[in-house]
């Protein structure tokens, strides 16, 4: 009795260790593919550079899930335990952000638009061991890990924009603050092919062995934070921690199978635990604070890790999704529906800030149609009714009148995410009121 006592609490820590430890590993897992080149490319970059999207997605983009068509990306993957990094954001009468990520997906700091400002800036991105001096005219970004994520978003008008992005991502520059001030080249990256692959599939293959001597490794140059000490003390007995050797309590077969198991059971776990942080507004729904800034919530945190890597601060951006129209029905595309925003309620947002509403089908990719219309939002010359409200067309055909206010939902499954950027208050305390979606035919 008192040996399965001992197996049962072994298996217990070991799922606290892996809910508690992944968003560390998925993030190192995602610099290692991300900079898994040469020279960068519109998809990668060697450590400390940037790398830009340059073209908004379509219905053939497969790479990532839910992609938006909002915004062109703009991407640093750092490593601070050498040498602090220098970046440069331009000016920009645009919504243009720089969210600073520490190596636990914590948002550190957001630079730009809703952030500090909108003007051109330098900052110095230091870690935890850090000593130097910092040159003058530069703000100080503290990160208290080594390894990190920039991940930058700039506004896109449309393919004639294009251009005008272009010559934004030119003006960013990342570079080591030795090689910044001694003017030296940049210095090129490696390629590895047995790297390459999808970070979340990698980090979900590895064994316990790979995966817990990788965490025990990520913690010696990226720390937990404080309140995390009363966690790791209790997983030392197995051998996790800074510089330990992972020695669980099981045999290799028992360890096997429980690592599968509980892997398998994970998300709809971790779903419902987290149901707390679901803010719901009629048909809609987003996951609201401490998003982005998680504290001791492990389980959130890890499931943002899972199916939102890189979610933003509630107060930078909200997404909500619609699954289901007013009366709880499943949206499908079989049916017709009017998605309908009352009189002047279209969502409130601040300076810069935006909105879209962007269909997806059942794949979670964008759903191809004759128009190559994607998503519908304040930047569409969509038709307002004589009341100030909008009634947007869901549907599969075009239809006779109000072209420019369809929405095509291709034929079969769909949902809708509501993306708001800098979000008005009433949006996160639900005051303001989500649009409604009425099935008409």
């Amino acid at each position: 009795m008192r040996e399965e006592m001992k197996h049962d609490r072994a298996r217990s820590l070991i799922e606290q260790a892996f809910i508690f430890s992944f968003p560390l590993v998925l993030m190192d897992i995602t610099k290692e593919v991300s900079t898994n080149t040469v020279e960068p490319s519109k998809s990668k970059a060697p450590v400390n550079c940037f790398f830009h999207a340059k073209a908004l997605a379509t219905s053939e983009f497969r790479q990532v899930v839910t992609p938006n068509v909002d915004t062109l990306y703009s991407q640093v993957f750092f490593d601070l335990k050498d040498d602090a990094l220098v970046v440069k954001k331009p000016y920009a009468d645009r919504y243009l952000t720089f969210q600073i990520m520490d190596a636990w997906s914590n948002t550190v700091a957001t630079l730009g638009t809703g952030g500090d400002t909108d003007g051109e800036k330098t900052y110095i991105l230091t870690g935890p061991s850090f000593r130097g001096d910092i040159p003058e005219g530069m703000d100080r970004i503290e990160v208290p890990t080594s390894i990190g994520w920039l991940l930058g978003r700039t506004i896109c008008y449309g393919a004639e924009d294009i251009p005008n992005i272009y010559k934004l991502q030119s003006e960013m520059d990342a570079e080591t603050l030795s090689g910044f001030m001694s003017n030296g080249e940049i210095s090129k990256g490696s390629y590895d092919a047995s790297k390459d692959g999808v970070p979340l599939t990698i980090a979900m293959n590895l064994s316990p062995t790979e995966y817990f001597g990788r965490f025990n490794r990520l913690l010696m140059d990226n720390p937990a934070y404080p309140e995390d000490n009363e966690l790791l003390r209790e997983l030392a007995d197995l051998g996790i921690g800074a510089g330990l050797s992972f020695s669980p309590c099981l045999s290799s077969e028992d360890l096997e199978d429980f690592w599968c198991e509980m892997k398998d059971l994970l998300l709809p776990k971790l779903i419902k635990a987290t149901l707390k942080f679901m803010v719901r507004n009629g048909s809609f729904k987003f996951y609201g604070d401490p998003i982005s800034r998680f504290g001791k919530e492990y389980e959130y945190r890890c499931l943002v890790a899972i199916a939102g890597f890189g979610a933003n601060p509630v107060e930078t951006a909200v997404y909500l999704k619609a699954e289901e129209d007013d009366s709880g029905e499943k949206l499908n595309a079989k049916n017709k529906y009017l998605l309908h925003f009352m009189s002047n309620s279209l969502p409130p947002v601040g300076e810069h800030g935006f909105w879209s509403v962007t269909a997806y089908g059942d794949d979670d990719f964008l759903i191809s149609n004759p128009l190559d219309r994607y998503a519908i939002s304040n930047r569409s010359s969509f038709k307002l009714n004589e009341d100030n409200s909008l009634y947007l067309i869901l549907q599969t055909e075009e239809p006779n009148e109000n072209k420019e206010n369809w929405l095509p939902v291709g034929s079969d499954g769909f949902h809708l995410f509501l993306r708001i950027y800098r979000p008005d208050n009433s949006v996160l305390n639900g005051t303001w009121e989500a649009p409604k979606i009425t099935k008409i035919g």
